[in-house]
């Protein structure tokens, strides 16, 4: 008999088709009872008299028909093939990378019942039963979400949702709703004081944000941008009760002057409102969110991001600093969003305090509404307590639950409150496709008070609650899919959103999850290769401690010990207190990699940190056609932490890894835990050591491009007088990573093979040894001059001859490092240096940021309006094309793509015989100088000119070279659709109709 305790997970482990497809007989016998009803639905309809046979059986055994559907018998059976072989396995625990995981059976049956109907949902005579199920959907998330579900309930609204295609839609929406309640009062007032309302216009009284009574027509635009929500939609109920005016009358008052009719500007400049309305968000947010603002005439620059803390949450102060200057500047806000789970990082902003924030600023005069984008995380809302849910305000503390060998594992004080606190949000986002396990597309829009919908739709229909109605008339949407309904509704009602149901099937995640986050919190220390860095921090990070201390016990107490051992040896409950406080907020860990140099040093290079992440997870994903997802033995993902976006979050990070801060984007590593499979340690462990064995490997290929050894390096040959050697540069590999131009000599002989190559292109120079870079330059430094043998290579890297050669000068020598290098291309202009002796001068193209393209051409001809001095030339001055902004070239396609070919390449702007103005200065810098800040933004900071006039690059004398310093080793964009069609062509046989 099995324990009492185990009946949670026996629980679980049927809703579940099971990564070895455990529960497939029980899917195949509910499929065919789907398959059975369905055949007895259409025999049975009109079945006295039956219906003449519309396929009978002559038409069955004849050889077209016959040969069709052997064709689509084959064609579905290699399509099916195929799927399988290239889907990545997200029903496996192994998958945790993206937020897919093996969806519940009854969701699945549910969508594929009433997908053989094919209901739609935007009608009721399309959908009769999908249409009640997405009602009922909605009453289901109002309840789970902690809105009020019964008509009349005092001081109370009454809650309203439903389905959407996900979250997207739903966001869209919401902004829709916000930009409508926002200006509803301002098309009211006009009605009011010119429209059919006027007998309104002296003595409807309304209640202001800050709780002041005045008559309507007398608010300024300031206070009627600023009711609270309550108040706008109580208006119609206001003027009804006053005047005993209609709904319908309203309506048709309202029409020419509502948003809906004459769009925003008209409003705004009747108004004079020259500030436009904001919404404020945290920088974390979905991608929807300025497309939403874009496609609802809000405009994307007016979704005003806030940072985030050092967590990734919604950082408050920055908030509330934020809404003081919207109050300060008098300047509206629609609404302020609080994720509920961002994607990247599992994050929960303080909902909670977002709204006493408001209130607060409600009492001064600045109101808005608040919206919870809970698309990831409002599922885990059924993990609270039912007695939790029930309270208003505080918490009474955290409610446990010990059934089970799987611990159920509370959440976060803090997130219990803000999922607590969902309740009194405005309206909420949440996409039961994505933690509530149905297949897509399955969004939903939630709404605190029902008559918000009203305020999106071209009637005023009023719905009762159990009876049917149109509900495709509201939202964004027209038509959809009732099975996305159906599959949802079944889903919450068989598994049930409480925490027996989806709450325990959260809480499994939630421990999985967790347990990986003491892997990558604890698993490395200073003897190991490399360096894992979890974003969120250990409590003695947080509060102060001995952190070491801490990860030794997570070491010793935690990641060796089973379940069981765990809940068994817990006596003080610090253990499990310790796991709780892991993690992100819901179950999303992000991580970040850096490794260290044999002797121990870390690397402190972003780049290279970036590179060592994208090994491990090249190899830990799908990345190309080619690859094949059951090969793959463990899934994670990635992100990019932008500068912009996370800042002082991305720089603590780096710091914590050890990384020099920079404002390039911070490559970050994270998994997803949905399956319930994978809470035994003994997974785990296997999973964590592949991980680290990748790491390791690719750790091995950091240490090699970073070491400074002897290669072959080779040189772009300028000039014939005096001649020039300028360096083919790799951004990949540190030997290979800088920028530099010697001046040189070769011997007589060498000299005239050279001139003789010269005359049938572009001459190259390679060293004929193994030469460490580093020590041939120390040698000029420190003697003048340095020797040694090498080999004139032409343009296909054939070897004309081996030459002795001599470097006489270092012109300019500087790393090409991330720390040395520019945040952003030349927006005004394109750089170079330009260099030489007596008639031949030279340029090269300065390389300020990754990735870019190495330009030179040799003997230019240079018409100034002042004369170079000749030392300007020896030193090596600084030529900007004016004209030539390189910021909006940049990135030049990789690895030549053509732009080498100047004779079939004519279009391009860097070909023989072009033309330039150009504008000199000297180059303040020493040749050896390296850093950032090398130029300056723009033309106008460089100081006093040396020089201007117009440059010629004459034929035959230009270098262009893209592969050596733009080069991507992941890069096959190029092959990836030829790969895709390729994988498509088994199927092209069987097309149906040859």
């Amino acid at each position: 008999m099995a324990d009492k305790g185990d009946l949670t997970h026996q629980a679980i482990s049927s809703y579940f088709i099971g990564p070895e497809a455990e529960n497939l007989d029980e899917f195949k016998a509910n499929i065919a009872t789907i398959l059975d009803e369905l055949e007895k639905t259409r025999k049975a309809y009109f079945p006295q008299p039956p219906d003449r046979k519309f396929i009978p059986p002559g038409v069955k055994s004849s050889k077209e028909f016959q040969r069709l559907t052997t064709k689509f018998r084959t064609v579905i059976g290699r399509a099916a093939k195929l799927l399988g072989e290239k889907s990545v396995p997200f029903w496996s625990p192994r998958y945790q990378a993206h937020m897919c995981t093996d969806l519940s059976m009854v969701s699945l049956l549910g969508y594929f019942m009433t997908m053989l109907y094919n209901p739609n949902n935007v009608a009721i005579e399309a959908s009769p039963l999908s249409t009640a199920a997405e009602i009922l959907v909605g009453e289901q998330l109002c309840e789970l979400l902690g809105y009020n579900n019964q008509k009349g309930v005092q001081d109370s609204p009454t809650g309203w949702g439903h389905v959407t295609s996900g979250g997207t839609v739903a966001n869209l929406e919401s902004i829709w709703v916000a930009r409508n309640l926002k200006f509803y009062p301002l098309s009211l007032y006009t009605a009011i004081t010119e429209g059919q309302l006027q007998f309104a216009r002296n003595d409807f009284l309304v209640k202001t944000c800050d709780g002041a009574e005045k008559n309507f027509a007398d608010l300024s635009t300031w206070e009627l941008l600023n009711l609270r929500s309550e108040t706008v939609l109580d208006l119609p109920k206001l003027l009804y009760a006053q005047y005993g005016v209609s709904p319908t009358y309203i309506e048709q008052a309202l029409d020419r002057y509502n948003i809906q009719t004459t769009g925003k500007e008209k409003l705004e400049s009747a108004f004079q409102i020259a500030k436009p309305c904001r919404y404020l968000l945290t920088n974390t947010r979905h991608y929807s969110w300025p497309k939403g603002g874009a496609i609802a005439g809000i405009g994307s620059e007016n979704m005003i991001g806030v940072r985030v803390d050092a967590e990734a949450r919604i950082d408050l102060v920055d908030l509330v600093c934020k809404l003081e200057q919207c109050l300060r500047e008098e300047q509206a806000v629609y609404a302020v969003v609080a994720v509920i789970g961002s994607t990247e990082e599992g994050a929960v902003d303080r909902l909670s305090e977002i709204l006493r924030i408001r209130k607060r600023f409600q009492k001064r005069g600045l109101s808005f509404l608040v919206h919870a984008d809970a698309a990831w995380g409002g599922y885990f809302a059924s993990m609270l307590p039912r007695k939790l849910r029930k309270q208003e305000d505080q918490l009474a503390g955290i409610l446990t639950n010990d059934r089970g060998f799987v611990p159920d594992l509370g959440l976060k004080v803090e997130t219990q409150e803000d999922l607590l606190a969902l309740k009194f949000a405005d309206s909420i986002t949440i996409d039961p496709h994505k933690s509530g396990y149905i297949p897509y597309p399955a969004g939903a829009l939630v709404y605190r008070d029902e008559r918000m919908r009203s305020l999106v739709t071209w009637t005023s229909p009023v719905i009762n609650r159990g009876l049917l109605t149109n509900i495709g008339v509201y939202g964004v949407e027209g038509s959809k899919p009732g099975a996305a309904a159906m599959a949802t509704w079944l889903a919450n009602e068989c598994i049930g959103l409480d925490e027996d149901g989806y709450g325990a099937l959260l809480s499994e995640a939630t421990f999985t999850c967790t347990r990986l986050a003491a892997h990558w919190a604890a698993m490395t220390t200073s003897e190991d290769s490399f360096i894992c860095v979890a974003l969120n921090r250990l409590p003695s990070e947080v509060n102060g401690g001995d952190v070491e201390g801490e990860k030794r016990f997570i070491r010793e107490q935690i990641l060796p010990k089973t379940n069981q051992e765990i809940v068994a040896n817990d006596a003080s409950m610090h253990t499990m207190t310790l796991l709780r406080a892991l993690g992100s907020d819901l179950n999303i860990n992000a991580f970040a990699l850096n490794w260290r140099y044999e002797d121990g040093r870390l690397n402190d290079d972003i780049e290279e940190a970036n590179y060592l992440m994208t090994r491990v997870i090249k190899e830990l994903s799908i990345s190309t056609p080619n690859d094949e997802p059951t090969k793959k033995d463990f899934f994670l993902t990635s992100t990019e932490f932008k500068h912009e976006e996370y800042g002082t979050c991305a720089e603590f990070l780096m710091d914590r890894l050890g990384i020099a801060r920079s404002k390039q984007n911070l490559m970050v590593l994270r998994n997803v835990v949905m399956s319930p499979f994978l809470t035994e340690h003994e997974l785990i462990d296997e999973l964590v050591g592949r991980f680290r064995a990748v790491v390791e490997d690719a750790v091995q290929v950091c240490r090699d491009r970073n070491s400074i050894k002897p290669d072959i390096h080779r040189f772009y040959i300028q000039g014939t007088t005096n001649v020039f050697f300028v360096y083919r540069p790799r951004f990949q590999e540190a030997r290979f990573r800088r920028q530099l131009i010697l001046k040189g000599s070769f011997s007589q002989s060498g000299l005239d093979a050279y001139i003789k190559a010269k005359a049938r292109g572009v001459v190259f120079l390679n060293t004929t040894q193994e030469t460490c870079l580093e020590a041939l330059l120390n040698e000029v430094s420190n003697n003048g001059e340095a020797s040694f043998q090498g080999n004139l290579v032409d343009g296909d890297g054939n070897i004309i001859s081996s030459i002795s050669t001599s470097i006489t000068q270092i012109i300019k020598n500087r790393s090409l490092n991330a720390r040395n290098r520019e945040p952003d291309y030349p927006p005004t202009y394109m750089p170079f240096y330009l260099y030489g002796s007596g008639s031949q001068h030279h340029i090269s193209h300065i390389l300020l940021k990754s990735p870019n393209i190495e330009l030179g051409a040799a003997n230019i001809q240079l018409t100034l309006d002042t004369p170079l001095d000749e030392d300007e030339l020896t030193r090596g001055a600084i030529l900007c094309l004016p004209t030539i902004p390189e910021a909006p070239m940049q990135p030049f396609p990789s690895a030549n793509q053509g732009i080498s070919d100047l004779d079939s390449r004519t279009d391009f702007f860097f070909r023989p015989g072009q033309k330039f103005k150009v504008k000199i200065w000297r180059d303040l810098k020493r040749a050896e100088e390296s850093g950032p800040n090398l130029l300056p933004a723009s033309l106008e900071g460089f100081g006093p000119e040396i020089a201007a006039g117009e440059v010629l690059l004459r034929g035959g004398e230009v270098l262009v070279d893209a592969e050596s310093v733009n080069r991507d080793p992941f890069d096959t964009g190029a092959e990836e659709s030829e790969q895709w069609r390729e994988l498509f062509r088994s199927l092209e046989g069987v097309r149906v109709g040859e």
